[in-house]
């Protein structure tokens, strides 16, 4: 029997990805082997440093910001992660902040300046709510994925010592706000100082969708290009193989014994109500078009890449032709 293609794949451990991890697919002529355990912050980091994986989960503004540096390398169509950021707007609560442009003119702490969540939270602020984003002094947490990256100088922005914490900052009231990606510690011990700018974030977050048909891409799924160069039919082996796991997990989740909720099944039903059959679809679809053009306008905007690049560009679109590739349903 001929050898399979020996690749690694660096990713969260998602669901959705569970059938492929365990070989219940099998990816046409390719044997993966996954690396699951890192934080999606040291992932990053070590892609792009030192492309150690051939294959890697990664922050969709980072990736916009190095192929906007020029650096070559492709990204399929695969959105391993998304969600909605609403609900990750933290005040102090002795500021006096009610609303978004409330944070017009204050000091705004952010985990990073290029973490995907903080693109789209700051492109929501100013495009859902009118916030001055230039008015706002940003401080950050944490150093950029991107070596030689710099912010652009229409924005105030700096980072904070290593020996500061800027959830700390937030309760002591050094920053007036904070964008992070997380639930922050001081929001789940429930100190009496910070709470969600939106107190209502699920029903702002709804509206968003119903608005604008956006679910927010948070990371894209990289590829190398010597293994493309060398390999091209990998990434449509790759990208039936990423639907047929999806597709599984899918139909698998729709039963409620599955998950230890309460209220799984009605929650599940909710879900489909508002977003469709599949709010995690992969391809250049309609939905997924317009997703990611959101981001790259962001990003635009906000000073991170010098153009609007086009998404042919930046994705690739794995096919077999027009009505010959599977219907993966669940």
């Amino acid at each position: 029997m001929s050898a399979k293609l020996q690749l690694t794949i660096a990713c969260g451990d998602y669901e959705i990805i569970r059938p492929l991890k365990e070989g219940l697919v099998k990816p046409d002529g390719i044997e993966l082997t996954f690396l699951t355990e890192m934080d999606s912050n040291t992932r990053h980091h070590r892609y792009m440093h030192g492309r150690e994986f051939d294959i890697a989960e990664l922050s969709g503004c980072t990736y916009l910001i190095a192929r906007g540096m020029g650096q070559e390398f492709m990204s399929l169509p695969v959105f391993l992660h998304r969600r909605f950021r609403h609900g990750a707007f933290y005040v102090n609560t002795t500021k006096g902040i009610r609303s978004p442009k409330d944070l017009e003119g204050r000091m705004v702490g952010a985990k990073s300046w290029t973490a995907t969540a903080i693109l789209w939270m700051r492109g929501i602020l100013e495009s859902e709510y009118g916030v001055d984003l230039r008015s706002i002094t940003w401080l950050t947490d944490l150093d950029e994925h991107i070596e030689g990256f710099e912010p652009s100088k229409d924005f105030k922005v700096s980072r904070i010592r290593d020996d500061q914490s800027i959830e700390d900052m937030l309760v002591n009231g050094e920053v007036d706000a904070l964008l992070h990606p997380d639930i922050i510690e001081p929001m789940e011990n429930k100190d009496p100082r910070v709470a969600r700018l939106f107190p209502d974030f699920k029903g702002e977050q709804i509206a968003y969708f119903k608005k604008n048909g956006v679910f927010p891409i948070m990371h894209v799924t990289a590829i190398k290009p010597e293994l493309l160069e060398r390999h091209p039919w990998v990434a449509h082996s790759l990208m039936v193989a990423f639907n047929k796991s999806k597709a599984l997990t899918m139909r698998r989740m729709e039963n409620p014994r599955v998950i230890p909720l309460a209220m799984w099944r009605e929650e599940w039903e909710a879900q489909r109500e508002i977003f469709g059959r599949d709010p995690w679809e992969y391809g250049l679809t309609p939905g997924n078009l317009k997703n990611i053009e959101t981001m790259i306008g962001y990003a635009h905007g906000q000073g991170l890449i010098p153009r609007r690049m086009k998404v042919e560009e930046l994705f690739l679109n794995p096919t077999a032709g027009a009505k010959r590739d599977g219907i993966f349903r669940y």
